[in-house]
């Protein structure tokens, strides 16, 4: 059955105008004019489209899903529409730069407006936010004629971006890819197969441009030897209009648990002759070049988690809200109540609201951080914003889908039986969530990126720039909060002990014992996601409480805030020393397994 969707406006505000600040955007060069008017333009109309015209379409597009007919991908009745509505209203080339057609405003505004749409519809809305990913890529690697001659369209939305990487034998192992490509004059001749391809195919946009990963002849093993190419479903004209079709097609689509209106296709180049393709960077440089539509898509899985996550909180509370059962535990003479007045029901409930909201300070403090490298003229301040963003991306991606999993489970669960029976709604939610864990990077492969990559690479320097502001942040502690703030502060202060200890076993034991520190990744990606959401909703009950001294705001709302920093620091933040007992033991266990312990 359907339900409503509602935007969280006053909770995006909140994080975008008061945790962040506004000054943030508007003090980087051209985002001067960006203040809290345009924000609430944008979050109002983006609010808009996502309730109205995207949420509707979410229950049917999951029963109904996508059609194989003719060699075509016929979407679910008004998506096309919904589509369409999209970007005739600009919204596809909202964080794109002007000079490629877009408004150019900070990708933090795009993540504020990707959440609502993700919540709203996931399936539908991955269409879109490939094509961000496929823009800024060609934007950043294309050359001029390239980007002349593609970005228009693709900025306007009437063409769609779709991203081959993946092969029968070339999943994580990304350098196993087989697929060919031959120089044929100012082309090249792309011939293989590629599958799990998101929106291969479809019939809501005219052109698919696919970016396709394809090795060239003689050219190195590995990840070194691959090239990219932009390969369109129907060729393009010198003069941008379009020709032929290319020798690119739907070979079948998935048949998937969950996200049943969005096309996972099989695709096939060069039936014949072979696909038209043209080198996108340079030749043996495609990985570097892929890696920047996918970076942009881990924050976005990121971003798709947590609008699962509010979508799924949002089922559960208005079931517990009206759900009459039982009496109440400390009133058995009472009539019986709604469930959200049982304690168990209040605690999951509160599980999800924390978690929800701490995914959404760490997803938009990642696209700040993005924001602020990409468009700061000081160097020290690119530089370490750049080295921010990278380090919370495997976090955004992998903590929050992880947590995406445990609310959208736990919904079920607060709507009891009813939750696992499918007219419900609740078991979509779960069934959407499973994969955001596995694709773009599998959960297990964030970890790997955040200790090897993002610590061991650097010793550690972006992590302890972090765990400085944190121990600063509680160095300068108010000495005037109220006393039952106190389990806020004393719990993160050793949650962040814990943090700094088991970051310096990593670095300790990154270079010279690599195979016990892959096996220790995960807790520590799971701590430090569990610490960083502890922070930034601790920094969130400060500035709650101030406004609430000053009476700015609305007073119950700002005392929730506070109450989550208090049930966040008390059923979360305990975990981080748990965490870094694991860390410093647990690999031992996990590596003295042979195959054979496997029974």
């Amino acid at each position: 059955m359907p339900f409503p969707y509602t935007p969280p406006l006053s909770e995006i505000r909140f994080v975008l105008t008061r945790l962040i600040g506004t000054e943030k955007l508007s003090s980087l060069p051209g985002y001067e004019a960006v203040g809290e008017d345009i924000i609430d333009a944008i979050l109002d109309g983006a609010g808009k489209i996502a309730s109205e015209v995207f949420a509707p379409l979410n229950d049917t597009g999951d029963k109904v899903g996508i059609k194989f007919l003719n060699d075509t991908i016929v979407m679910p009745e008004g998506f096309k529409e919904a589509y369409r509505a999209y970007i005739d209203g600009g919204w596809n080339g909202l964080q794109v730069e002007e000079k490629f057609g877009g408004q150019g405003l900070p990708s933090l505004l795009g993540t504020a407006v990707f959440e609502m749409l993700q919540a709203a519809n996931v399936s539908l809305s991955l269409c879109p936010m490939l094509n961000v990913g496929a823009i800024e890529l060609l934007s950043m690697h294309g050359d001029e004629s390239t980007k002349k001659k593609y970005l228009p369209k693709m900025v306007s939305g009437e063409w769609s971006g779709a991203m081959d990487m993946t092969e029968s034998q070339a999943g994580s192992d990304v350098g196993a890819v087989k697929t060919k490509a031959v120089a044929e004059g100012d082309h090249y001749l792309i011939t293989g197969q590629k599958i799990f391809i998101s929106y291969g195919d479809h019939d809501m946009a005219e052109n698919i441009i696919h970016l396709v990963l394809a090795r060239l002849p003689n050219a190195p093993d590995g990840t070194r030897g691959l090239s990219l190419f932009l390969v369109p479903k129907i060729l393009v004209n010198n003069d941008g209009t379009l020709g032929n079709k290319n020798e690119v097609r739907v070979v079948s689509i998935e048949h998937k648990m969950g996200m049943h209106s969005s096309p996972t296709c099989v695709m096939s180049y060069g039936d014949y002759k072979g696909s038209v393709g043209y080198l996108i960077g340079k030749e043996n440089g495609g990985i570097a070049a892929m890696f920047t539509m996918m970076n942009n898509a881990r924050l976005n899985v990121g971003i798709q988690g947590l609008g699962v996550m509010e979508r799924s909180y949002q089922h559960a509370r208005d079931y517990a809200k009206t759900r009459v059962q039982s009496r109440p535990i400390d009133n058995p003479k009472a009539a019986s109540t709604t469930i959200i007045h049982h304690p168990d029901v209040r605690r999951m409930l509160m599980i999800m609201k924390v978690l929800t909201e701490a995914a959404r300070a760490i997803a938009y403090q990642c696209a700040l951080a993005i924001d602020v490298s990409k468009h700061s003229q000081d160097a020290t301040q690119k530089s370490e914003a750049s080295a921010r963003g990278a380090l919370l991306t495997p976090i955004a991606k992998a903590w929050i889908t992880d947590r995406t999993n445990e609310v959208a489970s736990m919904g079920i669960q607060v709507l009891g039986g009813a939750g696992y029976i499918e007219e419900a709604g609740a078991a979509q939610h779960m069934r959407d969530a499973r994969v955001l864990a596995i694709y773009e990077g599998t959960n297990g492969i964030q970890a790997q990126d955040l200790v090897f990559r993002k610590l061991v690479y650097d010793q550690g320097t972006a992590f302890y720039s972090m765990t400085t502001e944190i121990k600063s942040f509680l160095n300068n502690w108010p000495k005037d909060m109220p006393k039952d703030f106190g389990v806020i502060f004393e719990n993160l202060s050793l949650a962040l002990t814990a943090a700094v200890n088991s970051g310096a076993w990593i670095l300790k034991n990154g270079k010279t014992n690599p195979a016990m520190t892959a096996a220790s990744a995960e807790p520590f990606l799971q701590l430090f996601g569990n610490i960083l959401g502890g922070y930034y909703l601790a920094r969130s009950a400060l500035l709650a409480q101030v406004d609430l001294t000053t009476k700015k705001g609305h007073p119950e709302y700002l005392v929730s805030k506070i109450i989550s920093a208090k049930f966040y620091a008390t059923h979360f933040l305990p975990h981080c020393q748990a965490l870094s007992a694991t860390i410093y033991t647990g690999a031992d266990a996990t590596m003295s397994t042979t195959e054979a312990s496997f029974i």
